[in-house]
């Protein structure tokens, strides 16, 4: 089966601290991948309000996450700080990618993990897809 291989985009403008919490970690006594898919939701927030925007206040909607993909590096414990690089790109007419590149905030600077998730403006109270603001695209551009 092929493995999911990510290629992530050359520059990233955003960058933010996330810690690991004791509820982070699973049977293996390291970050499980489900509390990585949560560190990514963190991170885009944190990334969003940089902006002046949000998931929920998107222009004239919202935004619902149609996919996600996770290519997971190395392990990641209890006390360890992440640096978790964000960067928003591929912007069609409704729709665009965020990329994260999770890594250890040491002087090592390992991988943790890099991922991609696929963003759709959407307005909940229509319940339909709508276009992606110009002036926000700007904004997560640069």
């Amino acid at each position: 089966m092929a493995r999911v291989k990510l290629e992530l985009p050359d520059r990233f403008h955003f960058s933010t601290i996330i810690p690991i919490r004791i509820t982070d970690l699973n049977y293996g006594n390291h970050v499980g991948n489900d509390a990585i898919l949560s560190i990514l939701h963190e991170a885009r927030v944190r990334f969003l309000t940089h902006h002046h925007t949000g998931e929920l206040n998107f222009g004239e909607g919202g935004l619902i996450m149609s996919d996600v993909a996770i290519e997971f590096r190395n392990e990641a414990f209890y006390g360890d700080e992440l640096r978790v690089w964000v960067a928003a790109d591929h912007f069609s007419k409704a729709a665009f990618d965020i990329f994260y590149k999770v890594e250890r905030n040491n002087e090592a600077g390992d991988v943790i993990a890099m991922a991609k998730t696929g963003m759709v403006c959407f307005n909940y109270e229509k319940r339909k897809i709508i276009t992606v603001p110009e002036n926000i695209r700007q904004k997560l551009l640069s």
